[in-house]
């Protein structure tokens, strides 16, 4: 078996839903043994959610399956003497401590920062949580919905006309899941040199205002506050997205070569001399303008015609497409990226589920087994809730 960068690292896992359970299945992704610690009985809310009644009624919510391949589960309830004995022991022996509770319930259940150190020096402890662990607004209960509204994210999404818009999938939950999945990481390098542990205290929304990127710089440098562009892109014209004879068409053409370069490609070499179209600053500022000569010209082909012929010389094109198309894409299957994953329990049957896009030495990186059964490792882990 392929030796990945984090084999023998082992995750105590507490998370449920997504954001935590998207952090330790990058993690898994990259080799640690993940044991996911569940209450008896219930187990992850993510196991009862999805689009399929079926799975949800079984425990194995297309939520669940998503996001936990690979992965172990027990059950512990941390409130009895006997779970508590066998968490504690788990704790021990484990390289990272990772859960995404609303921030002081570890503390209320009596493993608060100083008692875990206590346990295990060396123990990388990640709670990823909406707001952090401190501050005035900690105790506050969060969801993905909440994140996008406060950060934001949702005020820049959409057109003038339809803000605030929220970002079609969980995306703040995606991001508090990978920043953590990083902070882990580094967490782990840093312990190999210093031999001892440390906690990492995650804020789904500062995480999220940081991912955001241009849009929070362009405001805390140049005071520029951003407003919803649709589908086009405020940094650059052309850069967004175009009208052809069968649908929409997103091009990028941001540098002045590119843009030159589109220009001949459609028939219109006319434009870059025109002053309102000469230069990047005049492009923003007659951005519809340019937008309608582009349109005319780009009418004349298919989406996948223009695609073609502008990436061939250079400009970035590309159609726009649903997810069944995009999970099609010979691009996503030649790589390795969807990886088919045994049901656990149910004999031949297998789901599909996806990796992280990175291949290691030159395999993509996918779970390596189903993801379990409430419990299904209870007796392998010796733990007796």
């Amino acid at each position: 078996m392929q030796q990945l960068p984090l084999d023998g690292v082992k995750v105590v896992d507490l998370t449920n839903v997504l954001a935590g359970p998207y952090c330790s299945y990058q993690l898994m992704l990259f080799g640690a043994d993940v044991v996911k610690v569940e209450m008896p009985g219930a187990g992850d809310l993510a196991r009862r959610l999805g689009p399929d009644p079926e799975l949800n009624q079984e425990q194995m919510g297309a939520s669940f399956l998503a996001q936990n391949a690979g992965k172990k589960s027990v059950e512990l309830d941390l409130k009895s003497p006997a779970g508590r004995a066998a968490f504690e022991s788990m704790v021990s022996g484990a390289d990272v401590l990772l859960e995404n509770f609303r921030a002081g319930v570890m503390a209320r259940l009596g493993y608060d920062w100083d008692r875990l150190r206590t346990l295990n020096p060396r123990l990388v402890y990640c709670a990823i949580s909406g707001f952090g662990q401190s501050g005035p607004m900690s105790g506050a209960p969060a969801y993905d919905q909440i994140i996008q509204g406060l950060s934001g994210m949702m005020s820049v999404t959409g057109t003038p006309d339809t803000v605030p818009l929220r970002v079609g999938f969980p995306i703040c939950d995606t991001i508090g899941g990978l920043m953590a999945a990083l902070a882990i990481s580094a967490a782990l390098a840093g312990r190999h040199r210093s031999g001892r542990g440390c906690c990492l205290d995650l804020s789904m929304l500062e995480a999220s205002i940081s991912a955001m990127g241009w849009t929070v710089s362009n405001y805390l440098i140049s005071g520029v506050e951003p407003e919803p562009m649709g589908d086009q892109n405020a940094t650059a014209a052309p850069s967004g997205t175009f009208e052809t004879a069968d649908g929409p068409l997103n091009i990028a053409a941001n540098q002045q070569g590119q843009f030159e370069t589109l220009c001949r490609l459609i028939g219109r070499p006319d434009l870059p001399a025109d002053p309102r179209f000469a230069e990047r600053e005049a492009r923003k500022t007659h951005r519809q303008a340019l937008n309608h000569e582009l349109n005319q010209a780009l009418r004349a082909k298919t989406a996948l015609e223009w695609e073609e012929i502008l990436a061939r010389e250079g400009v970035p094109a590309a159609r726009i497409l649903t997810v069944p198309q995009a999970l099609a894409l010979d691009q996503v299957r030649q790589r390795g990226f969807l990886a088919e994953v045994p049901f656990a329990g149910a004999g031949e049957r297998h789901v599909t589920v996806t990796g992280n896009g990175v291949v290691v030495d030159g395999v993509a990186l996918c779970p390596r087994g189903a993801a379990p059964l409430l419990g299904q490792h209870n007796e392998e882990i010796e733990v007796t809730s």
